[in-house]
């Protein structure tokens, strides 16, 4: 009885320590749109999943404003709007709203209306996706779940084909 209970606890023990180690991103084990909350960029206006369109791709892009690559990458992305244009973008950093700000200002992000951009105080989206690399960016299809993942800079043709 005793070796049984020992046994027990043993394979317990292993069962938990493997579930432990499990190193897949969540947005492949939960592939729908993530229940993300970000303060909004200019106004500070909370900008959740709920307030996404519905019946609309989404393209999540986690950026840095300091990031060369991020802003070659957004440079790409306002030149071919045009390809996207089914798209609503979320843009999000980690960094401080007065950083995200001046690149939202410099960048003259107002001027397209399919693009949000804000920040994520509390880090959600970057244990939810585990990036490793700015830009990193996740596409969803009209029904919120996810087609693929593109990291670094990326032409913005690559992303309109995975539509």
């Amino acid at each position: 009885m005793k070796k049984t209970f020992l046994l027990f606890c043993y394979l317990l023990l292993v069962t938990i320590a493997k579930a432990q180690l499990d190193k897949t991103p969540l947005y492949f084990q939960f592939p729908d749109v993530p229940p993300f909350s970000i303060t909004k960029t200019p106004d500070n206006t909370l900008f959740t999943k709920n307030d996404l369109k519905k019946r609309k791709a989404t393209l999540i892009m986690l950026f840095s404003p300091d990031c060369d690559h991020c802003q070659q990458q957004v440079k790409a992305l306002k030149e071919n709007i045009d390809l996207l244009k089914q798209v609503q973008i979320v843009m999000v950093s980690f960094l401080n709203d007065d950083l995200i700000k001046k690149f939202y200002l410099e960048n003259e992000m107002a001027a397209y209306s399919t693009i949000t951009m804000g920040r994520d105080g509390k880090y959600f989206l970057g244990t939810f996706y585990k990036f490793t690399t700015f830009p990193s960016m996740y596409l969803y299809n009209k029904k919120g779940k996810f087609i693929e993942k593109f990291e670094g800079i990326t032409p913005i043709n690559k992303i309109a084909a995975s539509l």
